[in-house]
């Protein structure tokens, strides 16, 4: 996941766009970079490795002039990490400077790639999101929102992209919705979002979402739409409400917490278990914890702490980063588990080094039985779409059944929420894309993707 930021006509664009991207750091924390025009057209760039505040003070931000920008904070799912690929990227072009930042991931990235270097195209970075700014640049003669439209016909995957140029901001979302992208408004002018929750922090208000195949123009006349394909459907990632979003954004109109919270009802309804305490893995657990004491009966309890100072473990880059950051990230409260039968939540189960590693915490901790309950199906399928899952191979329940994991990982019982109580969870109110835990996928998967 990567979380985008944009603001238009604004004061002080560039602590706003701090703000916002701050709201947005829990989807991406390997880096983070603001750009910001000027009422001449001038760019003002910078962007660096790590959080936003460790990139970012209030001198840097007083550098970056001007009323509009935008904003990214990054995790690496395609090209890898380092500097040159953190965004947003810069391209200068005689038909006018602009600036882009992208979510998701485009599944026909080597075949682009491919035709742009027989082109004779020059890639300053391995990450994928460059494509469209040198798709958008071999259209010299055009307009550039016919440009921007023939380029985003040609891109296949997800995607949620913010283009700048010296006078206007463009809004587009892939014709699936896979990602989340809405906009808000803040006095006379415009805000732009992967989540609703930045809209909070800074005043603005929503106002609506990108529609699926959409590209918004935000300028000096307002809101303008465009759909660059009639060929659109809505498939917002479920991985988006079980994992990835804040509890206080809303999804397609739908509260994330809500549809937590639902969602642990509904587990509760399917696997009950036998119990004297809920305990859910902090963050974005614990709604779910909460709906599935809240139909049972049983209490729930702070069984679990989470270390502030540690970031999210199933978005760092490498195994051994993330099994050590299990084990800096988590502590059980032996006063409250100690001779306790636990149900514990959790929202996924990816690779198991956490499920196994929050097991064994509660069992050392005195827990009698641990009995393990997923607010989402068995993860079976990699997702090619922006979340980092590359391979079958790492993902536990791709060759095991619920039985064999659960002895995997150490529990006394295992269940996984049904594919239909997942989508119920939201109460009609939008469609899933569900490829990560069936392997129907809403794009063509080319063999050098899945490899």
């Amino acid at each position: 996941e990567c979380g985008v930021f944009g603001v238009y006509n604004v004061a002080d664009a560039s602590s706003l766009l701090y703000y916002g991207l701050h709201s947005l750091q829990h989807r991406g924390q390997e880096g983070c970079g603001i750009v910001c025009v000027d009422g001449n057209g001038e760019f003002y760039r910078r962007k660096g490795l790590g959080l936003i505040s460790d990139v970012f003070d209030a001198d840097k931000l007083s550098q970056l002039k001007g009323s509009m920008g935008i904003g990214h904070v990054r995790y690496s799912t395609h090209g890898g990490g380092g500097l040159d690929n953190v965004q947003p990227f810069y391209f200068r072009h005689k038909n006018g400077n602009f600036a882009l930042a992208h979510n998701g991931n485009i599944v026909n990235s080597k075949q682009l790639s491919d035709m742009l270097e027989d082109m004779g195209t020059l890639f300053h970075s391995t990450s994928d999101s460059e494509l469209l700014a040198h798709l958008i640049k071999k259209n010299d003669n055009t307009p550039r929102i016919e440009a921007i439209i023939d380029a985003l016909n040609k891109l296949e995957g997800s995607f949620a992209f913010l283009i700048m140029t010296e006078n206007r901001i463009y809004a587009c979302r892939d014709k699936d919705g896979i990602r989340p992208l809405s906009i808000g408004t803040l006095g006379d002018g415009y805000v732009i979002s992967s989540e609703t929750c930045a809209f909070e922090v800074i005043g603005a208000r929503f106002l609506r979402d990108v529609e699926p195949g959409e590209i918004v123009c935000i300028d000096r006349h307002g809101l303008r739409s465009n759909f660059y394909t009639e060929d659109r459907h809505r498939k917002l990632c479920a991985m988006e409400f079980i994992y990835f979003s804040r509890p206080d954004s809303d999804l397609e109109g739908c509260n994330v917490h809500s549809y937590r919270k639902e969602s642990g009802r509904l587990l509760w309804k399917e696997a009950p278990a036998e119990a004297d305490i809920v305990i859910g893995v902090p963050d974005s657990s614990l709604s779910a914890a909460m709906g599935y004491s809240e139909v049972s009966g049983i209490p729930y309890e702070m069984g679990l702490i989470k270390s502030k100072y540690v970031g999210r473990t199933f978005i760092m880059p490498s195994q051994s980063l993330r099994e050590m950051g299990v084990k800096l990230k988590l502590s059980a409260v032996r006063s409250i588990v100690e001779g306790k039968r636990v149900v514990l939540i959790d929202d996924s189960i990816v690779r198991g080094t956490t499920s196994r590693r929050i097991v064994d915490l509660l069992r050392e901790s005195g827990a009698t039985e641990v009995h393990v309950r997923i607010a989402s199906p068995a993860l079976t399928h990699p997702c090619f779409y922006g979340v980092d899952i590359p391979t079958r191979e790492e993902l536990i329940s791709s060759d095991k059944n619920a039985e064999e994991v659960c002895k995997a990982i150490h529990a006394d019982s295992l269940h996984f929420l049904s594919r239909e109580s997942t989508l119920k969870a939201a109460k009609g109110r939008c469609e899933l894309c569900f490829a990560c835990f069936s392997g129907e996928y809403p794009t063509t998967i080319y063999t050098d993707t899945e490899n």
